[in-house]
């Protein structure tokens, strides 16, 4: 049962957003990516194999790994605009692995995790390179999205896996491994330029909200209520706070529209 779990839980999660990127762009894709589409469903199977104690350990270093995330995206977001993807994605991966290394090393506590988290969003947030110019929307043929599903389930079996030896910390981390941003992006690249990069980037910001929600319930629940009631708790907490950051999303589409229709005297 574990074993179907971990073959098809996250693949259909990573099926999910691709189409959502086909049918409302990378502003929206990115959006969605900041909930733990990933990284939640490994943490649970984390919970059923290793029980509840060492998932609460595992969600506060997942909250600490946001900052790992952030520093793929920005290497990429950056990279890129001058670089094929290879070497964007080498740059990304160093970036995060740099902060990776830092992460495992930090106290285990809620609250640094929490504030590793919320520097390195502001940091990315403001540094971050700015799409300019029309950004079409995505198209992913299947070859892409069987790569990306296969990806998906190959994480989930190492994490799950290795978490025995790992300890928490690193299979908190691991579970944060970006898996989907490294793919999205590469796909983005080649096929839209670093525009389109840029903004799926920026909607990955805005996401790590539900992200954090999620998994500072689980390490705070998990030890007291158990896998099913933290985690249910989580999840609805985390759907409430992607609610509320949709607006900031409409915000940055509508300030994007706005630029648009202000360059067009210029262009003509």
């Amino acid at each position: 049962m574990l074993l179907a779990l971990k073959l098809v839980l996250v693949p259909a999660f990573l099926a999910a957003l691709t189409a959502a990127a086909r049918i409302w762009g990378p502003s929206v894709a990115g959006w969605l990516a900041g909930l733990p589409v990933v990284a939640g469903p490994i943490v649970l199977l984390l919970a059923l194999e290793r029980g509840p104690a060492f998932a609460a350990q595992a969600s506060t270093a997942s909250i600490a790994a946001i900052a790992a995330s952030e520093a793929f995206n920005l290497a990429y977001g950056w990279t890129c605009r001058r670089f094929d993807w290879p070497l964007a994605l080498v740059a990304s991966m160093a970036g995060w692995l740099g902060s990776a290394l830092l992460i495992v090393r930090m106290p285990g506590s809620l609250g640094w995790a929490v504030a590793a988290a919320c520097v390195a969003v502001a940091v990315s947030q403001g540094s971050m390179p700015r799409a300019t110019g029309h950004v079409p929307v995505a198209r992913v043929g299947r070859a892409d999205l069987a790569v990306r599903m296969l990806a998906g389930a190959l994480l989930t079996l190492a994490v799950t896996t290795a978490s025995a030896s790992m300890g928490p910390a690193w299979s908190g981390v691991l579970s944060v491994f970006p898996l989907l941003g490294s793919v999205l992006a590469v796909s983005a690249q080649r096929a839209h330029g670093a525009d389109f990069v840029a903004l799926l980037m920026r909607g990955m910001v805005v996401g790590r909200g539900s992200f954090a929600a999620f998994f500072a319930v689980t390490a705070m629940l998990l030890p007291l209520y158990g896998v099913a009631m933290g985690f249910a708790c989580a999840a609805v907490v985390s759907v409430v706070v992607q609610g509320l950051t949709r607006r900031v999303l409409s915000g940055q589409r509508s300030a994007q529209a706005a630029a648009r229709e202000m360059s067009r005297p210029q262009a003509e």
